[in-house]
Formats: structure tokens, sequence, C-alpha cells
């Protein structure tokens, strides 16, 4: 009887998931298997606090030292668990694999939605994509720090056009292993979700048990006015630029909580499991953050002597002279491993970003990319997402300046796009959007606000050189790529017919509707294309220029 009753409660909820998928004008035809632990691992997985640490740890300490550091990490975090509020509430009203440009097509409403919905679907896009990218590299730049250790006669400058060639060989090969895990049918796959997440509790564990007491043999720790009141000045920057600068480092560790609601139409009860995964990953990472980063500002040397260490990833060096070449021999191997992991799932989040494009039937070969296997996975989405980052990666070739530009874009769009749903929802449509299940109340409004606000400050961060005098050197090309792909967004939204992607009457329906599903706008069983139907006629249904539906006579 209790598990008839289980069986039952199981077949409402995804009955119920169904429905609110249709309420947005789709079908079902991804697998819906995943449970909160898998949703949640998703985006922990993704932000993987103590690889972010440690990528940024020497950019933090070089804009403002310590002081700055640790403080901004803390502003940083009280803001970021607002706007993940926000961006969980809004995935409560519309769990769907396109997640993010469609909340934002949605925050827009009837009149802006789909302007803003071709803009942040370029934007993410280009993001996640970049992202798969830059985190591959930074697990090879664990791997060839061993260089230095082991004082092989080989060049460690990205300069080098040898060292250049051999981390983009290793990055493509361990890119294509992550991408082929993506074909693990949902079953095994889920086991990737709990690996990944167990490798990051296994990092952080380590460095909270294991550094201390290496520390406390080797180099000793530093003091607490050292670790926490000290200022230092790597930019070049004035002071107070110096000093905001920190947040270069800060804000970056945790941007990509929108993960888990790429994989919301593979999560059951997705209305509320997904909106418990993004905020809760968010606020375990934003904790477990904070505490790496004060056990880093104890452990580690001096500025001047961290900087001195000469590797791609300072971190290694530090672990061998405090942790012995056995010791960091073995953390080297974690710290590479949950970034490939991690790059594992992040293609799951961009791949299902890109099968929600293709479905609307946008995207060149929209059937092809946008049709999914027996298992319910979009496997072609996959390897567009694999050729794609692979050509990102080819960039390292000729310049170690553009690669290095791309994987400081990564960070902005999606901070951008946080901050534009924001403004949709607190501007647009304040009084004309479903009420979701996972509601901030009285809240909602207030954080809203502060959202656009911080996001903004993040974009305009995020956009500053990292060092002064600017040079061709030191220039930061993220404002040149993120102007290039608001461009190519707002050429597509201008050329692309109204009816052919986020028709105006979809949007309408949503942002009035109360779960009532779209029966005007379904997708065809099929799950390739979108086809427009008019209310209770089969009989597909046609768009003016200007996106209205038009009458017909019934067949």
């Amino acid at each position: 009887m209790v598990r008839d009753g289980e069986d039952s409660k199981s077949v409402i909820i995804e009955a119920r998931d169904d429905a609110q998928l249709e309420t947005l004008g789709y079908k079902p035809v991804l697998h819906r298997t995943y449970t909160l632990m898998e949703n949640f691992s998703t985006s922990f997985a993704a932000l993987y606090f103590v690889g972010g640490v440690r990528v940024t740890y020497t950019t933090g300490i070089a804009s403002g030292g310590p002081l700055a550091y640790w403080t901004s990490y803390l502003v940083t975090c009280f803001f970021t668990f607002i706007t993940a509020a926000v961006i969980a509430e809004v995935c409560s009203a519309s769990p769907s694999a396109g997640s993010i440009y469609l909340w934002a097509a949605e925050a827009g409403g009837a009149k802006y939605g789909r302007f803003l919905g071709f803009v942040v679907a370029w934007w993410s896009t280009t993001a996640w994509m970049t992202f798969c990218a830059s985190n591959t590299q930074g697990a090879v730049n664990y791997m060839l720090s061993e260089i230095v250790v082991f004082n092989v006669d080989f060049p460690t400058d990205t300069s080098d056009i040898k060292f250049r060639a051999v981390q983009w060989i290793c990055t493509e090969v361990l890119l294509a292993l992550a991408a082929i895990v993506n074909f693990l049918p949902p079953r095994l796959f889920k086991y990737v979700f709990w690996i990944s997440s167990f490798l990051v509790m296994l990092d952080f564990l380590l460095n909270i048990i294991w550094l201390p007491i290496g520390a406390a043999r080797t180099i000793g720790f530093r003091t607490a006015e050292e670790a926490f009141m000290t200022t230092y000045n790597g930019t070049g920057a004035p002071a107070g630029w110096n000093w905001c600068l920190s947040y270069l480092a800060t804000a970056g560790i945790l941007i990509g909580f929108d993960a888990s609601g790429h994989v919301a139409e593979e999560t059951k009860d997705a209305s509320i499991t997904a909106a418990r995964g993004i905020f809760w990953s968010v606020i375990v990472s934003g904790i477990g953050g904070f505490a790496a980063i004060i056990l880093f500002l104890f452990c580690t040397p001096d500025p001047d002597t961290l900087f001195s260490y000469g590797s791609p990833q300072p971190f290694v060096p530090l672990y061998a002279v405090v942790l012995g070449k056995g010791g960091h021999i073995f953390m080297n191997v974690i710290a590479v491993v949950a970034l490939w992991f991690n790059t594992a799932i992040a293609i799951v989040a961009a791949s299902r970003l890109v099968f929600a494009v293709a479905r609307d039937g946008v995207l060149p070969f929209s059937g092809w990319v946008s049709r999914v296997s027996a298992e319910g996975q979009p496997r072609n989405a996959v390897l567009v997402i694999w050729g794609c980052a692979s050509l990102v990666t080819c960039t390292i070739l000729p310049s170690a300046v553009a690669f290095t530009s791309l994987i400081s874009a990564a960070g902005v769009p999606s901070a951008a796009a946080y901050g534009l749903i924001s403004f949709g929802r607190f501007f647009l449509t304040p009084n004309s959007f479903p009420k979701p299940r996972w509601s901030l109340g009285r809240w909602s409004r207030p954080f809203q606000f502060i959202s656009i606000f911080w996001n903004g400050w993040v974009v305009a961060i995020l956009f500053s050189p990292y060092s002064f005098p600017v040079t061709g050197a030191t220039l930061n090309y993220a404002p040149i790529i993120m102007a290039g792909v608001t461009i190519l967004a707002v050429i597509s939204w201008w050329f692309t017919p109204v009816g052919a992607w986020l028709p105006r009457e979809r949007i309408s329906h949503f942002v009035e509707s109360e779960g009532a599903p779209a029966e005007g706008l379904r997708q065809e069983p099929d799950g390739q294309l979108q086809v427009p139907e008019v209310e209770g006629d089969a009989t597909p249904a046609t768009y003016s220029e200007n996106g209205e539906l038009l009458d017909r006579t019934p067949r």
C-alpha cells in the first residue's frame, strides 16, 4: 500500500511537471529522472568553490591584498545570495531546458520579451561554451605546473608557442573525454553528479585538514594582522580602483548557478526542486568559499613569494612546498579530476541550452540538433557544444592574450543576464507573472531591485583591465567580445521572423497564465520544431509579420 501511494504521488508530480512545461508551449521529450541531489549537484559542481578560490586567489591578493579580498568576498556573498533567490523564484515559475533565455523573455513581457530572450540566449550560450573551454584549460594548467615543481627543461611561459601547443593538445583531449561521458544513460550519469560533488567536498576537506598541518611544519602561519589587515597593490591601478578590482576575483567564484535551471526538464517536481538546487548550491558554495579564503590567507606566504613561483597555477608549487612532492601530487590529481568532472557537468548545462534553442527551430540543422536519444538525452546538442568549445580552445595557439580574454568574458554574460532578468521582473512584469511555488513573497520586489544594481556593478568590474597602465598585452577584451555578441543578438532578433522564435503570443500566454497549458502554441510530438496551433483545433496556425496570430477558416 505504501509503495502504491508513493507511485501515485510520483505520477501526480510528473503530470504537474509536464503540465507546467506545456504552459510554456512545449511537450516533454527529455527524461525526467533527476532528484534534488542531482539538480543541486549540477550548480554545486559547476561553481566548484574550492577550485574557484584557487584560480582567482592571486588576482584577489594583487587587487587590494588580503583585507580587500576577504571583505569583498563577504559583500559578494550577500548580494549573490539575493540574486540567486531572484533567479530561483523565476525558475520555479518557468522550469525548462531553455531556462535563462526563456526567463528573460518572460520577464520582459509581451512587448520586450522577445528582444530580451534573443540577447540572453546569445549571452548565455557564449558564457557556457566559453566556460567549457576555459575550465578544461584550468585543469591542464594544474597538470603542466608540475613542470616547474620537477624542474623539467620545458617552457612554462604562455608567450612560448611550444608551451601553448602542449596546453592546447591536453585541453582538447580532456574536453573530448568530458563530452563522451555525457553519452552515458541517465541512470549512470547521475553518478557523475554524485562523484563530482564528492570530489568538491573531498578537495575542501583535504585543504582544511591537511594544508594547516603542512604549513605548520614548513612555512608557518601568517599572523592575524598579516592574514586579515594587510593591503597590496599588484595591479598598478589607483588605490581606490585597485581595491574595487578585488571583485574581479570574488564575483567570478559564484557565477554559474543557473546550471540547475538547465536540467529542470529532467528533474522531478521541477518547480520546487530546481529552485532549491539553484538557491542552496549558492549558499553552500558561498559559505565553503569563505572558509577556503580564510584558510589560504593563513597558510600561504606573503604575496611577493607567492607570485615568485612562476607557475601557470601557483597553488601547485605551494602544495609542493607545504605538503611535499608526494602529498602535492595527490592534491593535484584531486584538483584535475574535479575540474574535469566540472567540465562534464558544464557540458550538460550548455547542451540543454543549445537543445532548447534548436527545439524552437532557429539554429541551422535544428531538427538534428534538437533530436533526443531513446533515453531522452539531447546527445546531438552535446556534440555541438563539444565542437564549438574545441574551436574556442584553438585560440590558444595564435595568442595567449586571445584565450585569456575569452576566459575573462565567460562570467560577464551570466552576470549581465541575471541583472537583465531582475530588471524585467521589477519594471516590465511586476504584476503579470505566474505565481511560483518557490516564492520570496514580500521580499521579491526588493531583491529584484538590489539584484539589478549588484549585477551591473559586477559587469562593470569584469570589464575593467586587470593591470595598469593598459597596453595591448594587458587590455581586457571582455567588453569587446560582449559588444560583438550583443550585436549578433540584435541582428538575429531583427532578421528572424517574429513567428519563428519566441512569438509574442506564447510569451503573453505565459505571463498571464495560471498554469494552463499553451494549447495554441504546442510543440509537435516529434520534438523537432514548434508548430503553433489555434486552441481547440489541431490545424497549424500562421503569424503575420508583426507576430500576431492570424485568423483562418477551420477545416
